[in-house]
């Protein structure tokens, strides 16, 4: 099994136009995430996915790998599905998806997300996984910017939502976990994933992983140590500047 890693970046963003190229302490985003996932072992390249020259200068100009995919792709994945028959990747390779706005994504969640794919008792009986982090931040509980998810006993996602999940009626007393925008999945999943329609429940709270459950396709959530917000807002660049300065 071959591991590649895709970093999806397109450069129209309505609320932070150029997103993937903004300075972080000196560096573009997107260099901050391509050098810290090709820190994880085991992993066959690492490639932004984009549509857009700039940031393919960009990236070529520190050393990374690019690939350019349609304009029209609609989403992350189908950016991704087009990227991995561009590179001609077999249908059991694995491809790990890390948004491009995750400055802060550590190597070993890269290496968490992939494990359950590697492990001696693997047997094909799901085809996608994706990583959670316990809530330390009570904040983010209740913010419908922070996803949350909940998973059955063998650690297979429940639900996505950006309401607070599970809510307790009487009492307060358990951990919440956040959802981290990592994936990992097979080309084959990707392909066949990329064939669904959009579902209602995904519709409703505007988050494409929910198309996996709706259609019955189970999701392993993996448990990190690392956190990994996101950049959305002008806001958060100084944030994440803090948090490196900070060694994060």
């Amino acid at each position: 099994m071959n591991i590649y890693v895709f970093i999806p970046a397109r450069y129209g963003s309505s609320r932070l136009p150029g997103k993937p190229l903004k300075p972080i302490n000196g560096k573009p985003m997107i260099q901050h995430v391509y050098e810290r996932i090709a820190e994880a072992e085991g992993l066959q390249g690492v490639y932004v996915a984009t549509d857009d020259e700039r940031i393919k200068t960009v990236v070529e100009s520190f050393g990374g790998k690019v690939v350019m995919t349609p304009v029209e792709a609609a989403s992350g994945t189908d950016r991704i599905a087009a990227a991995a028959s561009a590179l001609g990747l077999k249908d059991d390779d694995l491809i790990v998806n890390v948004q491009g706005d995750q400055p802060l994504v550590h190597h070993e969640s890269i290496e968490d997300v992939i494990a359950p794919f590697l492990a001696d008792n693997y047997n094909g009986a799901f085809e996608m996984s994706t990583l959670s982090f316990k809530i330390v931040n009570e904040a983010e509980i209740t913010n419908p910017k922070d996803v949350k998810v909940v998973t059955d006993i063998d650690g297979f996602a429940l639900y996505f939502s950006r309401a607070t999940i599970p809510h307790g009626r009487d009492y307060w007393d358990h951990d919440s976990f956040k959802h981290l925008g990592v994936y990992a999945y097979t080309k084959r999943f990707v392909d066949l994933f990329n064939t669904l329609p959009m579902g209602r429940l995904e519709d409703i709270e505007k988050l494409e992983q929910l198309r996996a459950l709706e259609f019955g396709h189970k999701i392993k959530v993996v448990e990190s140590k690392w956190d990994s917000p996101e950049v959305d807002l002008p806001g958060d660049i100084a944030m994440m500047e803090a948090l490196l300065i900070a060694g994060h």
